[in-house]
């Protein structure tokens, strides 16, 4: 029997909501955590899938933790240097990309004997690109199955150097290499081929690697220095901000059936590049105002966008539903990386936006969306992916309501989201 959540439609949009972790952040501070010299607190630790994965990985690693019973605070011993593993092991990370790539790179650096796997879609999910770069510092890793594609086996020996890495597919590649160079033999230069995507990401890793007392030397992103034999050293505390990805639905809602809603964790001090989905979400007419640690949207007359997206690929699936209530067509461009996530969001998303009623042209790497006439009630296929389930929750701000399957994998990123979401929701 398929697991199924009926949404009644809703009338009206109102609230607070205090937003869980970042991911990007939550498993970046784990990492960088347990790489630096010294103790480090985290508070506001996301509770989810993918953050537990990259703790459990840690822990297999040798890395001392204590996690609070709520699992949203973490005291973090750090081992002071490059992970060095006294026998071999393996590490399964699920689908959790910020934990399967940044591990990799890694336990490349000394020599250790790891092999990373995941679920069957992490087995589908390209790595090609950081693996051709680690393997030019001086790693040695091997593919179990699949060329270019986890489960991967990696024996250490990365030393850093000069590295071309494409930049097409993924910005955790990058992210990746950012935080092991520094604790590289030599210094690295990264070199970027082709058009770096997403980065903003690149952004809180920089941002994050520098609170750790470690500096990049950023040539326009088409570039990076870093000097290696660094040592990362603890900031002793930090508190991780809310996870300006999920804190789009709830001002997307607003923006459609409000009222108004306020997000609290994330506004004019966050080091996320998602939180630009305000911007956008104004420029389609919504009212939105903001606060050091919050922003406000408010329901205003919506109108359709023409915008290259690439920036905030996640933040962009919640627009494609904006669309679907806003006058016009709009059209996402330059989201060819939606094809390698938690499943191909391209696909995906236009089929599921067919069902129920709207008019959508898939491109390589653009979506167009025209709003149906009449909203048509639809079963939602979520992929088993936690950014198709948020979004298409909001189907239920129209005048039909909509059943989402699968609604576990928001497990993935936010597991209160669907109780989050009623307490605001107005029948």
């Amino acid at each position: 029997m398929i697991e199924y959540l009926k949404l009644k439609p809703v009338s009206r949009i109102d609230g607070i909501i205090n937003l869980p972790g970042s991911k990007s952040i939550s498993n970046r501070v784990l990492l960088l955590s347990s790489m630096a010299c010294g103790k480090t607190h985290i508070t506001n630790l996301l509770n989810s899938d993918d953050t537990m994965h990259m703790l459990s990985a840690l822990k297999k690693i040798g890395i001392q933790y204590i996690l609070s019973d709520n699992n949203r605070t973490c005291h973090i011993i750090g081992f002071g240097k490059a992970f060095q593993l006294s026998s071999p092991i393996k590490l399964f990370l699920g689908n959790a990309g910020t934990a399967m790539r940044p591990l990799l790179a890694a336990l490349s650096l000394n020599k250790n004997n790891v092999i990373l796997t995941g679920d069957d879609r992490m087995q589908e999910r390209p790595i090609k690109h950081l693996v051709d770069a680690l393997r030019q510092g001086g790693a040695i890793i091997d593919y179990k199955n699949n060329v270019g594609y986890p489960p991967v086996h990696s024996k250490g020996g990365f030393i850093g150097g000069n590295i071309e890495l494409n930049g097409s597919i993924s910005s955790q590649f990058l992210t990746s290499l950012l935080m092991i160079a520094p604790l590289a033999f030599n210094d690295t230069l990264i070199i970027i081929k082709g058009n770096l995507v997403s980065k903003p990401y690149i952004d809180i890793t920089l941002s994050l690697m520098k609170l750790f007392k470690v500096n990049v030397e950023n040539n326009f992103y088409s570039s990076f220095f870093i000097k290696g034999n660094q040592k990362y050293q603890t900031p002793g505390y930090y508190s991780i901000e809310g996870d300006a990805s999920s804190a789009s639905y709830f001002l997307a809602a607003a923006a459609i059936k409000g009222g108004s809603v306020k997000v609290t964790g994330v506004g004019k001090n966050s080091i996320q590049g998602d939180v630009k989905f305000a911007n956008i979400l104004k420029k389609m007419g919504a009212s939105i105002h903001w606060g050091d640690n919050f922003i406000i949207s408010s329901r205003n007359s919506l109108k359709s966008i023409d915008l290259d997206l690439n920036n905030i690929p996640d933040a962009a699936m919640t627009i494609a539903i904006v669309a679907l209530f806003s006058k016009g067509t709009t059209v996402i461009r330059n989201i060819y990386n939606w094809r390698v996530k938690e499943t191909d969001r391209l696909s995906a998303m236009s089929i599921e936006l067919k069902k129920i009623g709207a008019i959508i042209i898939e491109g390589k790497d653009f979506l167009s969306i025209t709003p149906p006439k009449h909203f048509k009630f639809s079963d939602i296929n979520t992929y088993n992916d936690h950014r198709m389930a948020m979004c298409f929750s909001l189907i239920c701000l129209s005048n039909v309501g909509v059943v989402i399957l699968n609604p576990n994998c928001v497990k993935k990123t936010f597991p209160s989201y669907f109780s989050d979401f009623l307490k605001i929701s107005k029948f």
